[in-house]
């Protein structure tokens, strides 16, 4: 079902003046705006009188995403309302302070929240393993009770397509899956409904457009946090290698994987669930 996204939104770029260069700064705005716009009409991701709650990290994807959906709302035909949300995870030098003095300053309605995620991934971590992945579904449990909380019917996160092509070459080489992340899909719980604007926005684009904008990056002090290559897993990190290496012989090797989650041959796969033999 197509909305009023897929239309109007993401053809217009901002005019302020920034100390960067202007007409680069404008086509990569536009750029932006054209693919988050078409991600929402894509995938029907934004609808009338929809209270969304955005998951704000204080890292670029988050402040990316915040930024343009909110300018998007200003200028869409239809009506809805963001809340951006910030988990404080409990790591000691977190400044969270620094999040909520540019949300107030932008007048962006927000909440704050403190965890003791911290605590309980130290005691779950007695082997040395690397705990992205109970941290992500701890701060997905408290984005669900934030939203629940606040009335909010979806909760917008920052997973761009760097995300998406990355967990599904994970999926294939280390699961035996082939699936990546869902741009809309309905919660477990059947209440929130999780949306993924920033699915055709690549990595390098948001970091530019961060850079340019000067949003206050706060880290969460995790040791294992921030996006550094070193810190993430090594699984992720093989993948990352890999697809940069394979991206200088094959330049458009990101946006053809990308591609290839849209054009699903069933009849071509062995699994019996989704093709009668």
């Amino acid at each position: 079902m197509s909305t009023p996204f897929s239309h109007t939104l993401g053809t217009e770029a901002l005019s302020e003046t920034l100390s960067t260069d202007d007409e680069n700064f404008l086509k990569l705005e536009k750029r932006l705006f054209h693919q988050i716009g078409k991600a929402i009409g894509d995938f029907s991701m934004i609808e009338e009188g929809d209270r969304i709650l955005v998951g704000v990290s204080g890292g670029k994807d988050s402040w990316v995403l915040l930024h343009v959906l909110d300018e998007l709302r200003k200028k869409a035909p239809i009506n809805f309302e963001l809340i951006a949300a910030n988990l404080d995870q409990g790591y000691p030098g977190f400044r969270q302070d620094e999040i909520e003095d540019y949300l107030a300053a932008k007048r962006i309605p927000f909440i704050m929240k403190f965890t003791d995620i911290a605590a309980v991934i130290e005691e779950k971590n007695t082997n040395g393993a690397v705990p992205c992945s109970l941290c992500s579904r701890l701060r997905r449990g408290n984005l669900y009770g934030m939203a629940a909380a606040n009335k909010c019917n979806k909760i917008a996160l920052g997973h761009h397509k760097d995300d998406f092509i990355e967990t599904l070459l994970l999926n294939q080489f280390f699961v035996g899956r082939i699936g990546a992340m869902a741009p809309k899909l309905k919660s477990d719980d059947g209440v929130n409904t999780v949306i993924r604007p920033l699915v055709y926005v690549g990595e390098d684009d948001i970091i530019e457009y961060a850079r340019a904008r000067k949003f206050p990056i706060v880290c969460c002090q995790c040791p294992l946090a921030c996006g550094e290559a070193e810190h993430l897993d090594f699984k992720r990190r093989r993948i990352k290698n890999l697809l940069k290496e394979l991206q200088k012989e094959i330049p458009h090797i990101k946006d053809s994987l990308l591609s290839s989650l849209t054009n699903i041959q069933p009849s071509h796969l062995l699994d019996k669930r989704h093709w009668n033999f």
